[in-house]
């Protein structure tokens, strides 16, 4: 019996819980090594995330969307027009997109650790972009951890550079992480 995906925009508590168990797996797994330990078990709860998404769904701010195999959730991305204004007020980023407003971005994007490198990521990926160029965004960025080489070889595979900008992100105690902005036209 063959896989059945499908893409689900995000609109339920169902969907909210989903990707926000999702979004800690992938933060867990991603930047355990950049991230201070005590932030990741203070901070990065299965939970975190899903009233942030809801106020997302709510206000429309932010689009979200996952990648369904059958019954089971494998990967959620955000996308939306670029943030002036840091949408999850729970969380330590901020980012200066002055110069970017009327572009189109992936807010946030992970796929389940345990469902990686089987093409879920590139699918759920490219289809986001297909819907922010459907909104009318000539181009697209999303920022990328620095020390994350994978990801950022997955977003060069997919058209995005580097354009030199980036930003630093405090993590209590005293890490600093650099996102670097990986930009492309649609």
């Amino acid at each position: 019996m063959s896989e059945q995906l499908h893409f689900v925009d995000a609109a339920t508590e169902e969907h909210f819980t989903a990707m926000s168990l999702i979004h800690a797996l992938g933060w867990r797994d991603t930047y355990r090594d950049a991230v201070p330990a005590e932030y990741m078990a203070r901070e990065i709860t299965d939970g975190r995330w899903i009233s942030a998404f809801r106020e997302n769904y709510r206000t429309g701010a932010c689009h979200g969307l996952l990648l369904y195999r059958d019954s089971t959730p494998v990967a959620c991305i955000n996308y939306c027009q670029a943030r002036t204004t840091n949408y999850n007020t729970e969380d330590v980023c901020t980012f200066d997109n002055r110069g970017y407003e009327d572009w189109g971005e992936i807010a946030s994007f992970y796929t389940h650790p345990n469902e990686r490198s089987k093409g879920y990521g590139g699918l759920l990926f490219e289809e986001a972009l297909r819907r922010l160029k459907a909104d009318g965004y000539e181009n697209a960025f999303v920022f990328v951890l620095r020390e994350n080489e994978k990801a950022r070889r997955f977003y060069a595979a997919h058209g995005f550079q580097w354009d030199g900008t980036f930003t630093e992100i405090p993590f209590p105690p005293d890490a600093v992480c650099v996102d670097l902005r990986y930009v492309k036209k649609l």
